[in-house]
């Protein structure tokens, strides 16, 4: 298997199966890699791109492969940041929507690539420490440094609590709360060296109120915002700053797919994604009265999380909300 590098020219090295494998633990394979293959590029372009907000910086990026993940990754390459993704790529029995696929990673890295940015995408299940641990290694490995944490993988499940399995719940907490634990439990050691680190978690509306049918949602985004305060005050003299956005709904595959089309539409004997979206909208519950936001939108407020602008807000849970947070009692 051979992995691109960038050096000057765009050169390639042979790298064994088994030392890939040892390096990233049964967990964790090399689902895609990639550089920003612009040998070519101009020295004027190289120069430009020095001068760009994030030139220099990597960015780790959890659920990476579509959804806000891409539009994350696309962004901060945009200003110049090189990308480290991690999916798991794979489905979980208990989540009723197509969960992300090697495809939709290998995309993701071609729409960073032609921001720019090297990018590299691993396999890997954020319910695994070792695994979280191995991805680190490898970005340490590539970039030599990681400066911004974006925990952002995450799963959603509708169901009341009496008709909810025991897995069904195990799933949404390890995925959701120890999924963002083993990052940041794995990223603080070569932050904490640099004193320098950007840790922004991604929980939910859910996360500032309870939600029928999503108590096991609910619960997992409440709990990353505790951790996020309890790990601020940890490193707030390290040079190192955790926050969380919640977002409402956002228009991504984890919120239109069949069974939320049924469950919106349920006297509609064929119910579509056309459908959906325009009962959403009609009927839209965000007092802004948009039916959800764009991927885009959440990544403004990530960017200016980790941006050399927010160094002093650590500890902080940003809403993006359209108005929803306004009924939340302060």
């Amino acid at each position: 298997m051979e992995i691109p590098e960038q050096s000057g020219k765009t050169r390639r090295r042979a790298v064994s199966r088994r030392r890939l494998l040892t390096a990233a633990t049964e967990t964790v394979m090399v689902g895609a890699l990639a550089t920003a293959a612009h040998a070519d590029t101009a020295p004027a372009d190289k120069g430009a791109r020095a001068k760009l907000r994030f030139s220099g910086k990597t960015a780790l990026i959890t659920g990476g492969a579509r959804g806000q993940g891409r539009s994350h990754a696309v962004r901060l390459a945009r200003e110049g940041a090189d990308v480290v993704l991690c999916d798991i790529l794979e489905q979980i029995p208990t989540v009723d929507y197509p969960m992300a696929t090697q495809a939709d990673m290998d995309e993701t890295i071609r729409l960073v690539q032609a921001e720019g940015g090297r990018c590299i995408g691993l396999k890997a299940d954020v319910r695994d420490s070792k695994a979280a641990s191995a991805v680190v290694e490898r970005a340490l490995h590539e970039f030599g440094k990681i400066d911004f944490l974006l925990a952002n993988a995450g799963i959603l499940g509708v169901v009341p609590l009496d008709k909810m399995t025991d897995q069904a719940f195990d799933d949404m907490i390890r995925t959701n709360l120890f999924g963002t634990f083993n990052y940041i439990k794995a990223v603080l050691p070569a932050m904490t060296d640099r004193k320098y680190g950007r840790i922004v978690v991604t929980s939910s509306q859910a996360g500032r109120m309870g939600m029928a049918e999503l108590a096991h949602y609910s619960a997992s985004k409440w709990g990353v915002i505790g951790l996020v305060k309890s790990v601020a005050l940890e490193v707030a003299a390290s040079g190192i700053t955790v926050n969380a956005v919640c977002p409402t709904a956002v228009n991504t595959p984890m919120t239109s797919y069949p069974a939320a089309w049924r469950r919106a539409l349920p006297n509609d004997p064929a119910p579509t994604r056309e459908k959906f979206e325009a009962d959403s909208r009609a009927h839209a519950f965000l007092p802004q009265g948009v039916p959800w936001v764009e991927p885009n939108e959440v990544s403004d407020t990530i960017l200016f999380l980790v941006s050399d602008q927010a160094r002093h807000i650590t500890g902080s849970v940003i809403d993006i909300q359209a108005g929803a947070a306004a009924r939340n009692i302060a």
